[in-house]
C-alpha cells in the first residue's frame, strides 16, 4: 500500500530535489504525479535512478484521489492551486510564502514543532518556512529548550539557488563573462552578483528592512516562541548552493559552550563540526547535497550576560525546502493518513 503524491513545480530546482528525496528515502508511494505549467507539460523528470515521469499541466490536473501534494511553484501559483487541491481532499505541503502567516495554516519545521502538523485539518494546508529561517530554528530549538532565548541577531549569507534556476544561471553567466571582459548583465539581481555580495533579498519594507529579514523574525515567533526578538540582515552571496548564517543568541539563563555543544549534538537533524583549528568548521560548499544542518564556531559572547555565537550552514534546496517537506509528509503518512488502498479508504480524523 502507498500514497498518491503530486509534486507541483516538478521542473524547478526545489521540485527536482523533492522527487530525488522521495525516492532516496523510499517514501511509500503508489503513484507520483509531476505537475508544472502548461509550457513544461509533456516533458520528463526523473524519479529515482530508474523511473521517468511525464510532466502534466497543473491547470488541467484533477487532484481528486491524491493524498499529498508537495508544492513549490511560486506563491501566486500556490495561492490558486493549493486551495483547489485541498478542496479535493489532498493535504498540501507548500514551500512558498503564500500561507506561512495564515493563522489557520501550521508553519512547520519537522525537528522543531512537528506537533503543529495536527492543525492541517483547518485548511488542508501545511506551510514550509523560509529556508533561512528553517536552518536557524533547527539549531536554536535545542538551545531554547535548555536556556530560553530572548533575542537573536543574525546575518545570513544566502546562495543564489534560493532565488531559483534563473538566478543560478545569472551568477554563472556573469562569472564567465568577467573572465572574457564582457560587461555583466543584470537581469535577476539588482546589482552584479559575481564576485560581489548584495544586502538585499526580496522587496524593501517601510521600516528599511527587506521582506526576507521580516520573514525570519515573524516565522521564528510563529514556529518557536512568540516572545523571541529577532533582527536580521540578509545578504545574497556568489555561491550556487548552501546558506550560511552568523547567529548571535542572547538567553534568559546561563548556558555554557559545553552545554550548548552537548545539546546540539543530541538534537535531530544537526551535525556539530566545531574545532578551533584550520578547517574545523563547515562551509556552504561542503553542505551541498547533505541533509544536516551544520553548526560550527560555538563560542561565548562576552558583551551580554548570557550569550553565544554560532555559525550555521545548510543546503538550502534540501533541508531548506525539499527535505523538510518530505519529512512533514512522512509524519503525515505515519500518524494522520491512510495509504491508498486501505480498507477504510478515508483519512484518519484523529490528531494523532
Amino acid at each position: 500500500m502507498g500514497f498518491k503524491v503530486a509534486v507541483v513545480g516538478a521542473t524547478g530546482v526545489v521540485g527536482h530535489e523533492i522527487l530525488n528525496i522521495l525516492a532516496e528515502r523510499n517514501f511509500p508511494v503508489s503513484e507520483v504525479y509531476a505537475l508544472a505549467s502548461e509550457r513544461s507539460a509533456g516533458g520528463e523528470v526523473s524519479f529515482g535512478d530508474k523511473k521517468v515521469l511525464k510532466v502534466q499541466d497543473l491547470d488541467r490536473f484533477d487532484f481528486k484521489g491524491v493524498d499529498i501534494g508537495l508544492f513549490s511553484p511560486g506563491a501566486k501559483v500556490s495561492a490558486v492551486h493549493a486551495p483547489r487541491a485541498a478542496a479535493a481532499g489532498t493535504v498540501v505541503i507548500d514551500n512558498t510564502s503564500q500561507f506561512r502567516m495564515d493563522p489557520d495554516v501550521p508553519l512547520v519545521v519537522s525537528e522543531v514543532n512537528p506537533q503543529a502538523i495536527a492543525q492541517y485539518k483547518k485548511r488542508g494546508i501545511i506551510a514550509n518556512p523560509n529556508c533561512s529561517t528553517m536552518q536557524m530554528l533547527v539549531a536554536l530549538k535545542p538551545l531554547h529548550d535548555i536556556a530560553r532565548i530572548r533575542r537573536v541577531v543574525v546575518a545570513t549569507y544566502q546562495s543564489v539557488s534560493g532565488a531559483g534556476r534563473e538566478a543560478m544561471d545569472e551568477l554563472f553567466s556573469q562569472t564567465r563573462g568577467i573572465y572574457v571582459n564582457d560587461p555583466p548583465k543584470k537581469e535577476h539581481f539588482t546589482k552584479q552578483i559575481a564576485f560581489n555580495v548584495i544586502p538585499h533579498i526580496d522587496v524593501f519594507m517601510d521600516d528599511g528592512s527587506t521582506k526576507e529579514e521580516w520573514k525570519m523574525a515573524v516565522e521564528t515567533r510563529k514556529i518557536l516562541d512568540p516572545d523571541i526578538a529577532v533582527t536580521a540582515t540578509c545578504v545574497r552571496v556568489p555561491v550556487f548552493i548552501g546558506h550560511a548564517e552568523a547567529i548571535n543568541v542572547e538567553f534568559e539563563r546561563p548556558i555554557t559552550e559545553s552545554e550548548a555543544r552537548a545539546a546540539l549534538k543530541a538534537a535531530p537533524g544537526i551535525s556539530v563540526v566545531d574545532h578551533r583549528a584550520d578547517e574545523g568548521y563547515v562551509t556552504p560548499q561542503e553542505s551541498a547535497g547533505e541533509d544536516s544542518v551544520y553548526v560550527s564556531r560555538i563560542r561565548k559572547d562576552p558583551t551580554v550576560p548570557y550569550g553565544l555565537n554560532l555559525w550555521v550552514v545548510a543546503d538550502n534546496l534540501r533541508k531548506g525546502a525539499a527535505l523538510n517537506a518530505v519529512q512533514i509528509a512522512e509524519i503525515l503518512a505515519r500518524d494522520y493518513l491512510h495509504a491508498s488502498g486501505d480498507d477504510s479508504g478515508t483519512r484518519r480524523r484523529s490528531a494523532g
